[in-house]
C-alpha cells in the first residue's frame, strides 16, 4: 500500500480495466474489487486482484480495512437497457443497493472520495441536442432509472456525510487501448463497434440494424463516441479534482460528435476493408433518434479535450487492432 491506494469495483471489466491503467500510469495503486462474472482475469494488471461482490457488506469492509484506499471508482454495474427493462429487480438490486453497500463501507472506513461511473441514459429521451450537464434528466428504463438514483443517494450523502463525488454521464464507449494491452470482450455484447468487428470476423451473427426510419439524415440513429483512452483520463483527472478541490460535481463525457450507425458501418469498412454483414430490424422501443454529449463542464472543470475521439476512424483502428489481437491471444469472447 502507497498511499495512492484506489479501490476500482468492475476492475477487470472494459472501462475499469482501462481505467486502472490510466491510474497506474498516474502514480496510484488500484485495486481491483470484481466477482469476475462479466470481467475478465487477464484484464487485471496494474494492481492486485480482491475477489468480491458490492452485494457482500463484509466482504466489502474487509477490503477496505485491508487497503484504506484514498479513494473509490465505481464501475460494477448491470449494465443492459434491454435486459433491464425484462429484469428491472436484478439492476436495483445490483446498481442501488450494491452502491448502498459501498456508499455505507466508505463512510465505515472514512474513505471521502468517490468516482461514479454513471450514464447518458439518465436523461432518457432528450429536449435538445447535443445534451447539456444540466439537462433534466427522466430516464426511460430501469437501467437509467438506477443510475440516476445512485446520482441521489450520493448528493445525499455528500450533504450529510461529506463523501465528495464525481458523477460522471458517460455517453458510447468505444475502442481500444492504443498500446493493444487490453480491449472489449464479452460474451454478451451490445455496443456497436464490437458487434460490427465481430461480424465482419464471422464471431457473431450478422449486425441487427435496430431502425432505419429515424428523423436522421440517413435514417438510422446516432450516437456520440467517446474512446476508451480518453474515458479513463477523464476517471484520473476527476479523481484528481476531487482531491485537489475537494468539491462534488456530475458532467458529461462525450466527443460532442454524432455518427449514424450507416456512418459507423462505413468507417469499419475504411479501416478492415471489409463490408460489415448486417440486417435489418425495426426500432427497438424508447430508443432516441439522436444521443450527443454537450461537455462543457468537463472541460471547463478537468481540462478534457478527448485527444483519441476526435477521429471516428482512430476509435474504430484501435478496437479492430485489439480483436485481431485478442483472437490470436485467445482473450476474445
Amino acid at each position: 500500500m502507497t498511499g495512492r491506494t484506489i479501490l476500482v469495483t468492475g476492475g477487470a471489466g472494459y472501462i475499469g480495466s482501462h481505467a486502472c491503467k490510466a491510474l497506474a500510469m498516474a502514480g496510484y495503486e488500484p485495486v481491483t474489487y470484481d466477482n469476475l462474472v462479466s470481467g475478465n482475469r487477464w484484464a487485471i494488471r496494474w494492481g492486485p486482484l480482491e475477489f468480491g461482490d458490492v452485494l457482500a457488506p463484509s466482504r466489502l469492509a474487509e477490503v477496505c480495512k485491508k487497503y484504506r484506499p484514498l479513494a473509490i471508482m465505481h464501475f460494477a454495474a448491470s449494465t443492459l437497457v434491454d435486459e433491464s427493462m425484462t429484469a428491472p429487480a436484478l439492476y436495483y438490486r445490483n446498481n442501488v443497493t450494491g452502491t448502498f453497500n459501498l456508499l455505507e463501507a466508505a463512510r465505515m472506513h472514512e474513505i471521502h472520495n468517490f468516482v461514479f461511473s454513471s450514464t447518458c441514459a439518465t436523461y432518457g429521451v432528450p429536449d435538445v441536442i447535443p445534451i447539456p450537464d444540466d439537462a433534466p434528466q427522466r430516464p426511460v428504463n430501469p437501467y437509467g432509472a438506477s443510475k440516476l438514483m445512485v446520482e441521489r443517494m450520493l448528493a445525499d450523502y455528500d450533504n450529510a456525510y461529506g463523501t465528495r463525488y464525481a458523477a460522471l454521464r458517460y455517453f458510447n464507449a468505444a475502442g481500444a487501448d492504443p498500446d493493444g494491452e487490453i480491449g472489449e470482450s464479452r460474451e454478451v455484447e451490445t455496443h456497436l463497434v464490437p458487434l460490427m468487428l465481430d461480424a465482419i470476423l464471422g464471431k457473431r451473427p450478422p449486425l441487427r440494424v435496430l431502425g432505419t426510419d429515424y428523423p436522421t439524415p440517413d435514417g438510422t440513429a446516432i450516437r456520440d463516441y467517446i474512446h476508451v483512452a480518453d474515458l479513463a483520463t477523464a476517471h484520473v483527472k476527476a479523481l484528481q479534482h476531487l482531491l485537489e478541490k475537494q468539491t462534488s460535481f456530475s458532467c458529461n463525457l462525450g466527443s460532442s460528435v454524432g455518427y449514424s450507425v450507416r456512418e459507423m458501418m462505413a468507417a469499419a469498412r475504411t479501416v478492415t476493408g471489409r463490408d460489415v454483414p448486417h440486417t435489418l430490424g425495426p426500432r427497438r422501443p424508447g430508443d432516441p433518434p439522436m444521443l450527443v454529449a454537450q461537455p462543457q463542464r468537463a472541460a471547463e472543470l478537468l481540462g478534457l479535450t478527448m485527444p483519441h475521439s476526435v477521429d471516428i476512424h482512430r476509435i474504430v483502428a484501435d478496437a479492430w487492432s485489439w480483436h485481431i489481437r485478442g483472437l490470436a491471444m485467445g482473450f476474445a469472447a
